[in-house]
């Protein structure tokens, strides 16, 4: 991609995202987000980008879909201390109404810019399996556009012999407003997490 210098740890990296301006999306960002957890989990969980809550407080999955992530994660039979949750976009995009901020979907080229990051990520880390949650998610962790109804339900095989497993992003269950549609959604993508720990598992 470009000169920049090898990184090895996740302080070095967390630093480096901070002085990041590969992308406008730093002008406007309260600061980056980066990725968090032990540095040799076996599972990653891989994000769309910073939302409202963990743009002010610097750590991923820390507002309303990170709490819907923690429920699932442990009803799964996971234990999130022990999961690298991270994002493929590092810096919040969003709209000003007002005083809110919406969150604004980051585009190909904010992904791809932000790619070199998550690449990092998964050096340092080294998980046996990731988890990208929505199609952002998806794009950053195997540089394509891909649909999740076109991989979910069954372990991608990535290139450093990790295993990809594609399911929605918890902020959607969010926003659905029919209650038992709302339920089923979310018994899916709990299903999908434990397809990971039977993963796990099995290794």
């Amino acid at each position: 991609m470009d000169q920049t210098p090898v990184i090895r740890s996740l302080k070095a990296l967390a630093d480096a995202e901070n002085a990041c301006t590969r992308c406008p999306l730093y002008r406007h960002a309260t600061q980056a987000v980066p990725g968090e957890g032990a540095k040799h989990s076996r599972l990653m969980m891989v994000g769309e980008q910073p939302g409202d809550y963990e743009d002010r407080e610097g750590r991923p999955f820390v507002g309303p879909a990170g709490r819907v992530l923690d429920r699932a994660i442990a009803e799964a039979g996971l234990d999130r201390k022990k999961i690298f949750v991270t994002n493929a976009v590092k810096h919040f995009k969003f709209e000003a109404r007002g005083k809110r901020r919406l969150h604004k979907k980051p585009n190909a080229h904010e992904i791809d810019r932000c790619r070199w990051w998550l690449e990092t990520e998964r050096v340092i880390v080294k998980p046996e399996v990731i988890v990208a949650m929505g199609t952002t998610a998806v794009r950053g962790i195997t540089g394509r556009p891909t649909a999740i109804s076109k991989l979910r339900g069954a372990p991608v095989p990535l290139e450093n012999g990790a295993r990809l497993v594609a399911t929605i992003h918890p902020s959607y269950l969010l926003r659905i407003k029919d209650d038992d549609d709302k339920a089923a959604q979310y018994a899916l993508f709990v299903e999908d997490l434990r397809l990971c720990a039977k993963l796990l598992r099995a290794a």
